[in-house]
């Protein structure tokens, strides 16, 4: 019986341990809810003293509301004055409301000045689209702010080497803003200004503390974040990189952003009907050239290479480029680079000399030969390869709430297991929207980035588009490759291992465009060559239902 007591005074005894436990947890939490109100009560002040409630009204109203039923809550307290009545009624209530003080407390940090949930860094394509994304995605005004160097918003890039050095109806902003590179809305400084999103432009980092979470500028301006989206894209490669001396003078062009291309247009209407001398023989090269020789410009193109874009073009590619601009009267000059630009006392460049001794007059120079990440911010803080920032397949770093995407990404192609960086304006559209779809995830799992390298150009009367990799054992012409054709149109496809994984076409429509991409996508099998090469395109609408065909099997 003795026994049965004890055991039976112990069970009470715990009993009441525990809730005199619970009762402590409830005052405790109590305590921790009332300090977080006095918290956020400061920070709603101090928010209103640097007048940065124009963005947070919502947020705001949430404070005070919470504000208000905590008070009520400590009222009730109060007057019921048993705690078992307290913590029956309010036990629950209090820890949702410190979950909502805390959540608000983090979000309102992000409504002060130079201080955003979410932070772009550059104002190039990618950072337009990432912008849009973010919008679709739900993001709240005042959260997002996108640092850039230029002094307009984000723009089409590819159209500075294309429509804008047009003689005639060439594109000028707000013509060419993002969107409107794949069909969307054209996002103007307005629109920005509408979704709440900080347009921080002409503004230089010079330092990125990646684990601190701050960015500082020129000025000394600090700039804070929660998530950073690093889209700082490629800079320029300058002859000077390259040992070449006299690329300082005031006629040594190059194309990047609006500015520099601003100074072509003026230099080709300060030299009209002039000499042009086009150094590189790659996209830039090749476009630029097109338009010099469209404002009738003498204009001589000068490549290291023995055909213009060897890192896409086979030989064969490559021999129609160069005998249509030879038909259109541009001047190549392959297989030599240039080792000197001698200028004149006024500082601009007269002669253009050459490694196999050539020397070529010349009233403006264009340089086009190549570009390099912009990752000098992060060297040391980041892991990086290639010259690119190492991320996953949601373009997530080696460092929490830190994004790379664009030409700065060296990010792994699902489609080739491999890990690649690739710079074109696709792909930075893309990568960017998929970093805000991880970003904004909310716990959802986000599929992984799937990308099909896709690259495309148009210069005089012609446009080609290619897909895939230019990889494998093999390749296969197709189609008619006069250039004096009216109108060319001829193909190319890569072999490896029986598979399409490249295929190009010069002057398809976009149904036929549709159909070699499906080509490359799934990589269609192929037997006889010779049968390949007599088909041509239509092997690709024969196979325009591969995907469905590997679907059903």
């Amino acid at each position: 019986m003795g026994q049965f007591i004890c055991s039976r005074m112990a069970g009470i005894w715990d009993m009441i341990d525990q809730k005199l436990k619970y009762y402590r947890d409830f005052e405790e939490n109590l305590d921790v809810l009332q300090r977080l109100t006095r918290e956020l009560s400061i920070q709603l002040e101090e928010l209103e003293e640097s007048s940065s409630l124009d963005q947070s009204e919502e947020w705001e109203e949430k404070v005070e509301e919470l504000i208000d039923e905590v008070e009520d809550i400590e009222k009730s307290i109060r007057k019921w004055k048993i705690l078992t009545v307290a913590v029956y009624l309010y036990g629950r209530v209090v820890g949702e409301k410190i979950n909502e003080a805390k959540e608000l407390l983090e979000e309102g940090k992000y409504y002060f000045p130079n201080c955003f949930k979410y932070l772009i860094l550059g104002g190039g394509v990618a950072a337009g689209y990432a912008a849009r994304e973010f919008v679709r995605r739900g993001v709240k005004p005042g959260q997002l702010g996108i640092i850039s160097e230029e002094w307009v918003a984000p723009y089409e890039r590819p159209a500075l080497s294309k429509g804008y050095l047009f003689p005639r109806n060439a594109a000028r902003l707000p013509q060419f803003h993002v969107c409107v590179g794949s069909g969307g809305e054209r996002l103007n400084p307005s629109w920005y200004e509408e979704k709440g999103i900080e347009l921080i432009l002409n503004t230089k980092i010079v330092k990125a503390a990646l684990h601190s979470k701050t960015l500082t500028s020129e000025d000394g301006t600090i700039f804070k974040f929660g998530t950073l989206i690093i889209a700082t894209g490629s800079g320029v490669a300058k002859l000077s990189d390259f040992g070449v001396k006299g690329d300082q003078a005031k006629n040594v062009l190059y194309l990047r952003n609006v500015k520099d291309a601003d100074k072509v247009v003026e230099a080709m209407k300060a030299k009209k009907n002039g000499k042009a001398v086009v150094v590189g023989g790659g996209y830039i090269g090749l476009e630029v050239g097109a338009a010099l020789k469209l404002n009738n410009l003498n204009v001589t193109m000068v490549y290291p290479d023995p055909w213009c874009m060897p890192r896409l073009f086979t030989k064969e590619i490559a021999e129609f480029y160069e005998r249509y601009y030879t038909l259109k009267g541009i001047k190549l000059i392959k297989d030599t680079s240039v080792i000197e630009l001698e200028a004149d006392p006024n500082g601009e460049v007269k002669k253009v000399k050459l490694k196999n001794g050539r020397e070529l007059e010349a009233d403006i120079v264009v340089v086009g030969v190549g570009a390099r990440p912009t990752t000098g911010l992060f060297q040391g803080q980041i892991e990086m390869n290639r010259g690119g920032i190492k991320t996953d397949g949601l373009f997530k770093t080696s460092i929490n709430d830190v994004y790379a995407v664009g030409d700065v990404a060296w990010f792994p192609m699902k489609i080739y297991n491999e890990m690649r960086r690739v710079e074109h304006v696709d792909h930075a559209r893309k990568s960017a929207m998929k970093a805000v779809e991880a970003v904004m995830a909310k716990g959802k799992v986000v599929e992984e980035y799937d990308y099909l390298p896709y690259f495309y150009s148009r210069v005089f009367d012609l446009s080609w588009q290619f897909y895939g990799d230019n990889v494998g054992e093999t390749t296969v012409l197709f189609g008619n490759r006069n250039p004096a054709a009216k109108k060319p149109k001829f193909g190319c496809y890569w072999i490896k291992d029986g598979k399409i994984m490249g295929a190009f076409l010069e002057g398809g429509d976009a149904e036929e465009n549709k159909a070699i991409e499906n080509l490359a996508l799934h990589q269609a099998k192929v037997g006889d060559l010779r049968e390949l090469k007599d088909k041509g395109l239509s092997f690709a609408f024969e196979h325009k239902d591969l995907q469905k065909t590997m679907n059903a099997v």
